[in-house]
């Protein structure tokens, strides 16, 4: 493995740190996702449940247990909701912003790991390119003398990079797609919860028809 880093030149090493961090941060997600219990939101029900029964401090409490995004966000609803002091607006302003702030936690690093799947198959190709460069000079270089082994070899070495580079790409790709879709589902969530709780209060947001069918189909998987 060390003789194949050597022949494919620099670029593989600037690969190989892209790899590690392209780890790290998958790793770092998939532990606060978990941590976060995204998919865990059999609560939502139960907290509706005691706000019709005008329990809203048990509801409080329910949430505050959760370490879900989304109990974030309805703990914002309940508190903001039972507020008569703060109109519709208002209540619709905070809990969009304590939404996006939790939706921004999410969403931390994912940039870093599409930049990584984007740039990697370029580096790739950047290295394959230079080394066919250098085998061509090497080519040249020899003159009448020509070796078919001195243009093979160095094709081979310089094709390195760009199979080490979509090496890279791929997992990081796909793991982008299921992370960026995890947070598509909460975001959903957060949506489809908010409103049914802020509709006992009387203080929900407008939402036409197109957008109540956009959200059941989003969190039908949830």
């Amino acid at each position: 493995m060390y003789e194949l880093f050597q022949q494919g030149g620099a670029v593989m090493y600037v690969l190989l740190l892209m790899s590690v961090l392209a780890t790290a941060i998958i790793l770092l997600k998939l532990y606060q996702f978990s941590r976060s219990g995204l998919r865990r939101v059999a609560f939502v029900d139960e907290v509706v449940e005691s706000l019709q029964r005008g329990q809203h401090e048990k509801a409080l409490q329910s949430l505050r247990r959760q370490k879900s995004p989304v109990a974030r966000v309805l703990e914002s609803a309940v508190a903001c909701g039972a507020d008569p002091a703060m109109s519709a607006g208002d209540v619709e302003a905070e809990v969009s912003r304590v939404g996006s702030a939790q939706i921004r936690a999410l969403e931390s690093w994912l940039r870093g790991l599409s930049s990584i799947a984007h740039l990697s198959p370029l580096l790739g190709l950047l290295g394959t390119v230079t080394g066919m460069i250098a085998a061509f000079m090497n080519l040249e270089a020899a003159g009448t003398r020509v070796d078919p082994s001195i243009l093979s070899g160095g094709i081979w070495e310089a094709l390195l990079t760009t199979a080490f580079g979509l090496t890279v790409a791929i997992p990081a790709m796909a793991a982008f797609y299921y992370l960026e879709g995890e947070v598509d589902h909460v975001r959903a969530a957060m949506k489809d919860a908010s409103i049914r709780v802020l509709r006992l209060f009387g203080k929900s947001p407008h939402v036409d028809s197109r957008d109540d069918a956009r959200i059941e189909d989003e969190t039908h998987g949830l």
